[in-house]
């Protein structure tokens, strides 16, 4: 194995930067609530009326199979791995729309689409941070390694 095809040496929480470690939380925070909504929508369907039963099953799956993204993108970004990134960015351009039309609502779900934008907004300013982009090794299109 030549030494470009090496892996680094796993990084410690020590030398890891603040600002990619609360991006990770952030990130896992929301595959977590995903996961929960997941849990809750199958629950009500299973418990429910037979007419929504597979309507609350599919939307069920849909939410768990969802959170794997967030929670793959805070995995490797307390790895700091590169590739963490792009996944994580990605979450949080998804959620600002959705916490944007829970913030149309006029209901409880107000309250709930403050709090998505707020982590939204905080982890895409963390993720697009200048320690962070270099902690995880990504360079700018033609910067070639020296």
């Amino acid at each position: 194995m030549s030494s470009e095809q090496t892996p680094a040496a796993p990084e410690t929480a020590a030398s890891r930067p603040r600002r990619v470690t609360y991006a990770a939380a952030l990130c896992a925070l929301e595959g977590l609530a995903l996961v929960a909504g997941g849990v809750w929508m199958l629950v009500l369907g299973v418990t429910g009326g037979p007419d929504d039963r597979q309507q609350a099953v599919t939307g069920a799956v849909t939410l768990i199979v969802l959170a794997l993204l967030p929670l793959l993108a805070a995995r490797g970004l307390l790895g700091l791995r590169s590739w963490s990134r792009g996944p994580a960015v990605i979450t949080q351009v998804m959620a600002v729309p959705v916490a944007y039309n829970l913030l149309q609502a006029d209901s409880v779900a107000i309250p709930a689409g403050i709090a998505l934008m707020a982590v939204a907004v905080a982890a895409l300013v963390l993720l697009v941070n200048g320690e962070t982009t270099r902690a995880l090794g990504i360079r700018g299109p033609g910067r070639n390694a020296e």
